[in-house]
């Protein structure tokens, strides 16, 4: 689409970032740190934060150290405790919005439902919830892992009469206190909340379908000394280098390194000891024990820390169903047992739809010829060049796109794919280009990497496919992770080699058409 004097259509942002979260704000403070200033960042939601902000049931925290979880270009030196509650992580988003100067670049409460990439002008054209269209030379998606909520679909759960909700949508206007609950799911998401539940309802039932390995957390309140040690700058680096090391380490090492499945096997069984020893001391029935025991190899998931969900299953008013959901009734559940349960509310704490056709995107993205990125990636697998970049789809980029993930804090993966897609806007500024597209062949060389290394993984090798991990996808692949350490992701999102782009001048080429045809004629002499 060209203007009515069929001259190219200039957009009115250099970049729209989709997603006002962590991920969104990291990539407008790459963009500012780069000397690109005319963007917008588009958001659902009237606050940022994301997920922080979505996420608000019960004893919702971060599971990542709190002097770990933040930016290395701010971090924060003051936290209530060791790993903070949701509303501090929200709090400290805005913290950086404020101090990095992005609160006028938002634009909130009217999120993105379509992207279609102009090939006649080499810009996006994004709409808005409201109708509205915003055009921008490039797009990055800052659209979350962890942000569309995995509904169950249970035979009569449309039937039922009660309250029921997702974990990521609480409704805090209803009070739940002396209620008969049901928690659907054992998960990151209900071992915080299931403890915190059982403490004022009258009855707790929860719902569990494969068990989860948990390992004591070391939680503590931070207080005026340790807040006051963290405010000396080279400690406060040094702590949060550390800290990533080590939660990478402990989150990513089998992912990381699996070519050999002996190794890794023992490995495995040492932290399964480990963990199975933590339970012990924990709940000495042991029927209760065996149901609370994971049947699959450790590392399968993403493991999880309390040091009060295990003793929850010994109060009173708190029932383990391991009895699979047959269906939804107007007033409870029926487990495969046959035993129907009343519940005054259902949670669903049964997480989100990660990597999956129709929620990776949340919305349908148009690139070169009318392709549909969803689509492409059901028809080919998912993949992503350094998890960022996907050829025919020029000008966009992703911070958590397939393959992009290395387990361990989100925030280093925030600001590597944000440096990465930083660094390709502005090369394609100093060249002048309108057009910027990964090639096919680094593109392909990285899916192939990846995807050789994952299957090498425990994932593959120790019998995980069976878990039920977000981890491996539909389509039978490990896209939600990328099996390398967190140090290989950073290095190679700051230092690929530009040339894997091909920038064009597509704009200006049919600038000089449009001006050669419309100039007067002349005749020769």
């Amino acid at each position: 689409m060209s203007s009515a004097n069929g001259h190219p259509v200039s957009p009115a942002y250099e970049v729209a970032i989709i997603g006002a979260g962590l991920g969104g704000i990291g990539a407008g403070v790459a963009l500012r740190r780069v000397g690109i200033e005319n963007f917008v960042i588009i958001d659902k939601w009237s606050k940022v934060g994301g997920t922080w902000l979505a996420n608000t049931y019960p004893g919702v925290a971060v599971d990542i150290p709190s002097p770990v979880y933040n930016f290395s270009f701010q971090p924060r030196s003051h936290w209530s405790r060791f790993f903070a509650p949701g509303e501090e992580i929200q709090r400290y988003a805005e913290e950086v919005v404020d101090k990095q100067g992005l609160r006028t670049k938002l634009r909130l409460g009217s999120g993105a439902v379509q992207g279609v990439f102009d090939e006649a002008n080499d810009l996006w054209r994004v709409t808005l919830e409201n109708g509205d269209i915003v055009t921008a030379r490039h797009v990055i998606g800052a659209v979350g892992g962890l942000e569309q909520p995995n509904t169950p679909e249970i035979p009569g759960i449309e039937e039922y009469t009660g309250k029921i909700m997702h974990s990521s949508r609480w409704d805090h206007d209803y009070d739940y206190r002396g209620k008969r609950v049901a928690v659907i799911g054992t998960g990151a998401t209900a071992l915080q909340a299931i403890p915190q539940l059982a403490e004022k309802v009258s009855q707790l039932s929860v719902y569990q379908r494969r068990a989860i390995w948990i390992a004591p957390k070391p939680d503590f309140p931070m207080g005026p000394v340790l807040n006051g040690v963290l405010n000396f700058p080279p400690l406060q680096y040094t702590v949060r280098l550390v800290g990533n090391i080590g939660v990478n380490v402990g989150l990513g090492a089998g992912l990381a390194a699996g070519s050999s499945p002996r190794l890794t096997s023992a490995g495995l069984g040492i932290a399964e000891a480990g963990l199975k020893a933590y339970l012990f001391t924990q709940i000495r029935d042991p029927e209760l024990r065996r149901k609370l025991t994971p049947d699959y190899r450790f590392g399968c998931k993403r493991p999880s820390i309390s040091n009060n969900y295990f003793r929850t299953f010994t109060r009173p008013n708190v029932d383990l169903i391991t009895d699979s959901i047959e269906r939804l009734t107007p007033t409870g559940i029926v487990s495969a047992d046959g035993r129907e349960r009343e519940f005054d509310m259902v949670v669903c704490a049964t997480g989100f739809k990660v990597m999956e056709k129709g929620y990776t995107p949340p919305y349908p993205i148009y690139g070169l010829g009318g392709l549909e990125l969803g689509e492409f990636w059901d028809a080919n697998r998912f993949q992503a060049y350094q998890g960022v970049s996907v050829p025919k789809f020029p000008n966009a980029f992703l911070i958590v796109g397939p393959y992009a993930y290395a387990p361990g804090s989100y925030i280093p993966l925030i600001e590597s794919t944000s440096a990465h897609a930083a660094r390709v806007i502005k090369e394609a500024q100093r060249r002048g280009a309108s057009r910027v597209e990964v090639k096919q062949e680094p593109h392909d060389r990285y899916f192939a990497r990846m995807d050789e290394r994952a299957k090498k993984t425990h994932l593959f090798t120790q019998g995980c496919v069976t878990s039920n991990t977000y981890y491996i996808n539909y389509q039978g692949d490990g896209a939600a992770f990328r099996p390398s350490t967190q140090l290989e992701m950073y290095w190679e999102n700051r230092h690929f080699p530009l040339e894997d782009y091909r920038f064009s001048h597509a704009n200006s080429v049919r600038v000089a058409e449009l001006l050669a045809a419309s100039a007067p004629a002349t005749s020769g002499i």
